[in-house]
């Protein structure tokens, strides 16, 4: 049992070696990339802005498409349909009514 606490010891003190030589690695990177462009850590754009933007133009997009797909099945099928997120990527969705059973013969 002593062996085997003293190998995981060996290696979790070796991890904690490589991971801190890693890091300060990255540092070194880091300040060297900042030293030699130094406008290189000054963000160009927003990438929060950006994103939220492109988003935003998808989501108009998509439900664009959804009420062109809606209005094409409406026109076309005597059945009944819904826009409806999917797991399939499908912009509608039929939609079947619900029929109550017929009663028991008796």
């Amino acid at each position: 049992m002593l062996v085997v606490r003293e190998g995981n010891r060996f290696q979790n003190k070796n991890r904690v070696a490589i991971l801190a030589e890693l890091d300060k690695e990255k540092r070194r990177l880091i300040q060297n990339s900042s030293m030699n462009n130094p406008g290189a850590s000054i963000p160009l754009s927003r990438p929060a802005l950006n994103k939220d933007f492109r988003d935003h133009a998808e989501q108009q997009h998509i439900a664009a498409q959804q009420k062109a797909a809606l209005q094409h099945a409406h026109a076309h099928s005597s059945g009944f349909f819904i826009t409806q997120d999917s797991s399939f990527g499908n912009l509608i969705l039929p939609v079947l009514p619900r029929l109550d059973p017929p009663p028991p013969a008796e």
